[in-house]
């Protein structure tokens, strides 16, 4: 019988990479804490109708991505592919309109892509959200934030802050006019797939890979043009706000971003550490997708990052933390009536000294194999107990990594490990 496998896109994070997932989810959550952001867990499979009418029918998340199916009571379900939409249902739903809202999430996302580093099928993000705050301190707020994120992780060196506005609604409505009045002179000079989008969602043709398409947007209308004056001044507002807090950034024209629901301010932060997958965080406001989701009119922005790809880029930058071992302490016990009070002694140590990570041994065994265990659990220390030590009341004190072993007194022994822990740590 063929053995069963994961789903191709959708992978195991094994122990010896999941330390490096743990540290970059406390780095994130204690610096939005820091901030005042509080976390929302959200379901995984949401109505397919919120993601089409939030993303747009014409996007290529909802014409081919989404894992959509019916369950057993003929209704539309869909795992979800981002999680701003559904962060937006709850916001309606449970009666936040009225008040600013600062949250975030965390968790797995779905997308039927092709496969390939750092694009999976089943994919990580953070996300954060803010309600209820129409001016363009929000934008720099989650902006500066991010840029601590990166100096916190050590990853400010390599990446880069890409801005754009969209402006509003009738501004990007006048755009999109002239856009496709453009490109239609031109059409067969657009690849394939710009040439279906000129039909259905023209601006997504601003950040075709096809190098004749983007050699041809040289010449095409630009959307800063089209701006009225009160976009302008939102987004003079940003660029001046971030001018101050020290954060440089590149003006992109063609940053559009892959979802319908942006309005005004778009950005992206950028990385050329990884190849094509160059994107690890992005976002922008999005001041009427409350209002389309059933809620009552409330102006909002937010970001996602991609964990895999932050992942990906603190191995590639050398940054990530060393891995610990499987444990600080390992009690090696030899016989029986060693293993009981092993057993004992290792619930007595935890009670006493919160934090410490201890292993004890199980399984029995000699000595020499006990002893060879401890030293593949990474622990800095081993105990020891046998009969000698039950019948002295004593445990043998055995440094793993240099050092020679000694008897210690039980009744001495919390202050004994206090001692080595703390030398260590110096």
């Amino acid at each position: 019988m063929n053995p069963i496998r994961a789903i191709r896109g959708m992978n195991d994070i094994l122990p010896q990479d999941s330390y490096l997932w743990q540290h970059l989810e406390k780095v994130c959550s204690d610096l939005l804490d820091a901030y005042g952001y509080r976390e929302i867990r959200l379901p995984v499979v949401e109505q397919t109708q919120l993601f089409s009418r939030a993303i747009g029918e014409v996007t290529d998340i909802v014409e081919k991505e989404m894992y959509s199916f019916e369950d057993r009571n003929g209704d539309g379900l869909t795992l979800r592919p981002e999680g701003t939409a559904g962060c937006v249902r709850a916001f309606n739903q449970h009666g936040m309109a009225g008040t600013q809202q600062k949250l975030w999430y965390a968790g797995p996302m779905f997308r039927h892509e092709r496969p390939q580093l750092g694009r999976q099928r089943q994919f990580h993000q953070v996300g954060v959200e803010v309600f209820g705050t129409a001016s363009a301190d929000v934008e720099a707020e989650l902006i500066v934030l991010c840029a601590r994120l990166w100096r916190s992780l050590g990853l400010d060196s390599a990446v880069t802050l890409e801005l754009n506005s969209l402006g509003s609604n009738e501004d990007r409505a006048r755009y999109r006019e002239a856009l496709v009045a453009y490109l239609s002179e031109h059409r067969d000079q657009l690849d394939e797939d710009s040439q279906r989008r000129l039909d259905s969602n023209p601006l997504r043709i601003l950040d075709s890979k096809s190098e004749q398409t983007q050699a041809l947007l040289a010449e095409a209308p630009s959307l800063p043009d089209f701006l009225d004056e009160e976009s302008q001044a939102h987004f003079a507002q940003l660029t001046a706000l971030l001018d101050a807090a020290g954060v440089s950034y590149r003006l992109n024209p063609r940053l559009v971003r892959g979802l319908d629901y942006y309005n005004r301010t778009v950005f992206e932060w950028v990385t050329d550490a990884l190849g094509a997958q160059g994107t690890v965080c992005a976002g922008g406001r999005y001041d009427g997708l409350v209002e389309q989701l059933g809620g009552k009119p409330n102006p909002a922005a937010g970001f996602a990052m991609g964990l895999e790809r932050l992942v990906l880029l603190m191995q590639e930058l050398k940054v990530a933390p060393a891995a610990p071992g499987q444990a600080d302490v390992y009690l090696v016990a030899v016989g029986e009536g060693a293993a009981l009070a092993g057993f004992a002694l290792g619930e007595s140590l935890r009670d006493s000294l919160p934090g410490l990570r201890l292993q004890v041994h199980s399984g029995g065994g000699s000595f020499k194999s006990q002893m060879k265990k401890a030293d593949r659990s990474g622990a800095q220390l081993a105990l020891v107990l046998g009969e000698n030590e039950l019948a002295e009341r004593t445990v043998g004190f055995k440094p793993l990594r240099g050092g020679e072993q000694r008897s210690v007194s039980q009744d001495a022994l919390e202050e004994e490990l206090k001692h080595f822990f703390e030398h260590e740590e110096h």
